[in-house]
């Protein structure tokens, strides 16, 4: 049933169609929605598979423009060679409708179950159904078995990550303006730093810096998760330190870093700064990791894989006696991701990926350093661009200068 306006029912539908209002404009056209089904469906054709249960949040939003909110609650895409399918919580009403690019189905809670029940309506039973290893838990693999009796169940998390690695013309558009508002909130964070500012001020400053600049450049999308940590002194050591109320002191080393989020896509700003002054041996280190990022953008490009550059920079610290003071790997894809949902792990910069860069990927470039607490030069040192790669090399869109030149400041 299609309830326009939805009212109480005593019914008590296990599922039910809510088109309350009509479709909002998305972030992308019907086209590129329409691209990045049909590339599913040749996922899906490939495999064998004839139903696609999608669940992660970054996938369905990917693929129907639906961001999620879970809160607990089970959510899908349901992807046949005929149908695309949001399932979703009666708590949302007529939104996941409206922000969604293909129909879409709201299950009940009247009886535990209902969001299976909605997921075998349009996947049927007996099919080759293909789910997300990565992201279904074990007890709802096990609903999986149970209500839609497959005849066969694929991982296909693998290929889909693959497609979402290389972007759109679109998707690119979006990333660059998201790289944008990431240094507009870059820069309303170097003028709030002043000694004896808490962290969470100076985060706020940026935070709202780039929901006005989201706003003004995207005045019909959907406002929320946008974000910044700001460190100060010791902790700067771990890169998603989060916020806190400790007061900037002259000569602390600080971390920027900014989180503009654009209709699920993340970009990001790290930089490393210091208040009033830096110290001869911060300088030093804080020099090192500026040309191990510069080093490190020079490597990406088509051809390159993931695990020769993240060697190459091994080498490039190793030499200057640096490499034990790196923390984690050297970089990672971008696009529909968040520090809650989403990964693209096949496009990291690590030892143990041998994927190779190719034109229209979107990589960044954060070396950091972290030396302990009372050595010289304590505390984390982070530079991070975005690349975008292009036929024969690649495209920086971070555009918020780095290093001490421009960074000492308060």
């Amino acid at each position: 049933m299609t309830i326009q306006n939805p009212i109480p029912t005593t019914a008590r539908p296990d599922f039910h169609r809510v088109h309350n209002g009509t479709k909002a404009p998305l972030q992308f056209t019907g086209a590129e929605y329409d691209a990045r089904i049909a590339g599913l469906r040749a996922i899906m054709a490939e495999a064998g598979v004839s139903a696609a249960v999608l669940t992660s949040m970054h996938n369905v939003s990917y693929y129907s423009g639906f961001t999620y909110c879970s809160f607990g609650r089970p959510y899908a895409l349901v992807v046949t060679d005929t149908q695309v399918v949001t399932i979703s919580a009666g708590i949302d009403a007529g939104q996941p409708w409206r922000r969604s690019h293909g129909d879409a189905i709201t299950y009940t809670d009247w009886t535990r179950d209902n969001f299976w029940r909605a997921v075998a309506h349009v996947a049927g039973t007996g099919a080759v159904v293909g789910f997300e290893g990565d992201h279904l838990t074990l007890d709802q693999h096990r609903k999986l078995l149970t209500f839609l009796s497959p005849s066969q169940v694929l991982d296909i998390a693998p290929a889909t990550m693959r497609q979402r690695m290389h972007k759109s013309a679109a998707e690119l558009e979006l990333i660059r303006a998201g790289a944008a508002v990431a240094d507009v909130g870059g820069y309303a964070i170097r003028d709030a730093v002043r000694v004896g500012t808490r962290e969470i001020d100076v985060a706020m400053a940026g935070r709202d810096a780039m929901e006005l600049e989201i706003a003004r450049r995207f005045p019909e999308a959907e406002y929320r998760d946008t974000w910044v940590w700001f460190q100060s002194g010791l902790n700067t050591d771990g890169a998603h330190n989060p916020v806190t109320s400790r007061k900037l002191e002259h000569g602390d080393i600080l971390s920027l870093n900014t989180f503009p989020m654009i209709s699920g896509y993340y970009t990001a700003l790290e930089r490393t700064m210091f208040v009033g002054e830096v110290d001869d041996a911060s300088l030093a280190i804080w020099q090192a990791n500026v040309a191990a990022h510069e080093y490190g953008m020079s490597l990406l490009k088509p051809g390159a894989a993931c695990a020769e550059v993240t060697h190459a920079i091994n080498d490039f610290f190793a030499d200057r006696g640096l490499l034990q003071y790196r923390t984690f790997g050297y970089g990672h894809s971008f696009g529909v991701l968040s520090h809650y949902y989403g990964r693209e792990a096949g496009l990291e910069l690590r030892e143990d990926v041998d994927t190779v860069i190719e034109p229209g990927m979107v990589i960044s470039m954060e070396p950091m350093l972290t030396l302990p607490q009372g050595a010289p030069g304590a505390g984390g040192y982070r530079e991070h661009d975005i690349l975008i790669i292009t036929e024969d090399g690649a495209e920086d869109i971070t555009k918020y200068p780095y290093g001490p030149d421009f960074n000492v400041v308060g």
